[in-house]
């Protein structure tokens, strides 16, 4: 850091200090300065309390409690020259015991603290002055798990600033501040810098750590689906095995299909659950588009025989504009993530699979017929 001489048009250097070469200590000075001045830390904060101990069976103290203008607890705790390495676990225990402060427990902390201070106005006129004149009665504060941490110190270790930023990813609002004393002669200056996160990039880092929540609940989404799914197939399965043999070689399986083949590799019969229907279905899907359609006619030209054997009509899908094709029979308004409609679908999935099956027994041969022709130029 420099300072700029105007007269001789130059620039000074600062000379670098620690606050224990000056002689500064963290309660009587750092503390004291930051309760004063809380702008130093970048916006309007409310100083609520100074060696805060409201915290039931335990003598912890944290450095200064204040409130920003949304009405969010802020936990201020200062470490001088040196953040020490357990920082970090030290300010998520104030964070979770400020938690559960209520409106009028920040109001009595306020209140004491303004009596100490020997100031004679209340707190609930200094804390709807701070929030722009709305009236205490209206004021919502400590709402949810909004609490705010801020650290300070002159120096902050790798550890401390790995954790910090790994609790970002998670939401946690958590800043560092490092603080470096100047000296110019016999004039002190006071640098104060948020390191983390880099002032310039909150929105990204917030935008990064919204990402990583979505992530994180698409994750756990995915696996209370897959479990899900897991218990529906086989309770499915329990049932099927006991009027036939259709699925006894079947695993149950975390995917929203099971498949049986019908003697033709890439024409299978799928029943397929989600959370909006059943179906049970013809699925052609030899890996080529012109052979897969070809099948499709095929069974097309024998749907009277079909759909008279199955007892009910079926949906053909063609789909040209895809490889496969399929024909299928379904059961709408259902879901498989709503337990109560699993009896109805388990009944409607194995009846639909055994007619399905019987209906395409002799579509299947003379399908075999037909490409064995084929091959042999007939």
């Amino acid at each position: 850091m420099y300072l700029i001489n105007r007269e001789q048009n130059k620039i000074s250097k600062l000379e670098e200090k620690t606050f224990s070469d000056l002689g500064f200590k963290e309660k009587e000075h750092l503390q004291e300065w930051l309760a004063d001045n809380p702008k130093a830390l970048g916006e309007d904060l409310l100083i609520i309390q100074k060696e805060f101990s409201g915290f039931m069976d335990t003598n912890e103290r944290l450095d200064l409690l204040a409130l920003d203008k949304q009405g969010n607890i802020v936990v201020i705790e200062n470490k001088l020259d040196d953040s020490g390495k357990d920082v970090t676990g030290q300010v998520l225990k104030y964070a979770s015991y400020c938690s559960s402060l209520s409106k009028e427990h920040i109001r009595n902390i306020y209140q004491e603290f303004l009596n100490r201070s020997g100031v004679s106005i209340s707190a609930e006129e200094k804390l709807s002055e701070f929030f722009d004149g709305v009236d205490f009665d209206e004021l919502s504060l400590n709402q949810g798990a909004k609490q705010r941490i801020a650290i300070v110190a002159g120096k902050f270790r790798k550890e401390v600033t790995s954790t910090v930023l790994w609790l970002m990813n998670y939401k946690i609002r958590i800043q560092c501040f490092k603080v470096t004393p100047f000296a110019l002669d016999d004039q002190l200056f006071l640098n104060l810098e948020q390191i983390l996160p880099i002032k310039d990039t909150d929105y990204f880092s917030i935008s990064m750590a919204d990402k990583t929540q979505d992530d994180i609940s698409s994750q756990e989404t995915l696996k209370s689906r897959h479990h899900t799914r897991l218990d529906f197939w086989n309770s499915f399965l329990l049932e099927s095995n006991k009027s036939n043999s259709l699925y006894r070689n079947i695993s149950p399986s975390k995917d929203s299909y099971l498949q049986l083949g019908i003697g033709l590799g890439g024409v299978t019969i799928n029943i397929v659950v989600s959370k909006l229907y059943a179906r049970c279905e013809v699925n052609i899907n030899r890996g080529n588009q012109q052979e897969n359609k070809d099948i499709f006619d095929q069974f097309l030209n024998q749907k009277k025989a079909i759909e008279d054997a199955f007892y009910d009509q079926l949906i053909w899908e063609r789909m040209d504009d895809k490889v496969s094709s399929r024909i299928k029979f379904q059961l709408n308004d259902v879901s498989v993530f709503e337990k109560s409609d699993w009896p109805q679908m388990i009944q409607f999935l194995i009846n639909a699979s055994e007619r399905m099956n019987h209906a395409f027994k002799n579509p299947m041969r003379n399908l075999k017929n037909y490409l064995s022709h084929k091959k042999n130029g007939h």
